[in-house]
């Protein structure tokens, strides 16, 4: 965003930015095609929902419940030293 919009419009106010900056998000959002989406826009990939693109490889990746949260979980986890 910053280097797609604001940087080369240089909003006057805030006003201005706020009205600027939506429209690029509504942009971004619903008309701009992504790589990592398979050339798709983010609100189709909503509506069609994530799980469609998992496995797809597209880059999509959910390995939230891979990561340790606590420090000594993740300690305990790793080979001790011969």
């Amino acid at each position: 965003m910053k280097y797609e919009d604001i940087d080369l419009k240089h909003y006057a106010d805030g006003r201005e930015a706020k009205a600027g900056i939506s429209a690029w998000v509504d942009f971004y959002n619903t008309k701009r095609f992504h790589r990592a989406l398979r050339n798709r826009t983010p609100i189709a990939v909503q509506h069609d929902g994530a799980a469609a693109l998992a496995g797809a490889g597209c880059g999509y990746v959910d390995n939230a419940r891979a990561l340790p949260t606590d420090p000594q979980q993740q300690q305990q986890t790793q080979p001790l030293a011969a």
